[in-house]
């Protein structure tokens, strides 16, 4: 029975979740891609929203191109999202690339997002900025990557 109540609970929760967000959004919440802090880091970036949640972005570029880009947070759902679909969009492209993608970039990969979520769109592309930021710094300067955060 309480199996049961739990059950339609959380099948009415996902059902108002769908009617809210795209299947983009929530695939991305539920299963992450490219979760983790990478090491050997050629740039990282922090940044705090002003809600409160936290995203981390690692990359790895070879020729100015990004080979990898990892993310972290301690966000909510739609905070998830961002960082994750973020991650998917820079693989592949040229820092100068990277460096167009913005938080309407990010929204529109996500099918849109409500208004009161838009926030979690520029949180993702200012943490990202502040990553390539941090490998342009490394490379005119390289001997900060010994001191790699």
């Amino acid at each position: 029975m309480m199996d049961d109540i739990g059950d339609e609970l959380q099948a009415e929760i996902m059902n108002e979740i769908r009617k809210r967000y795209s299947a983009t959004v929530i695939g991305h919440w539920q299963q992450p891609r490219n979760w983790g802090i990478m090491g050997d880091a050629d740039g990282y970036g922090k940044v705090t929203g002003p809600c409160g949640d936290t995203i981390e972005i690692s990359v790895q570029v070879k020729d100015r191109t990004i080979q990898k880009c990892t993310f972290d947070t301690d966000g909510c759902g739609t905070t998830i999202a961002c960082a994750s679909i973020i991650t998917e969009m820079v693989t592949g492209k040229t820092v100068i690339e990277a460096r167009r993608i913005n938080e309407s970039g990010i929204i529109e990969f996500c099918g849109g997002l409500p208004d009161d979520d838009r926030h979690c769109a520029l949180l993702a592309a200012n943490t990202l900025q502040k990553a390539l930021d941090d490998y342009d710094e490394r490379r005119s300067e390289a001997w900060k990557k010994y001191y790699a955060r």
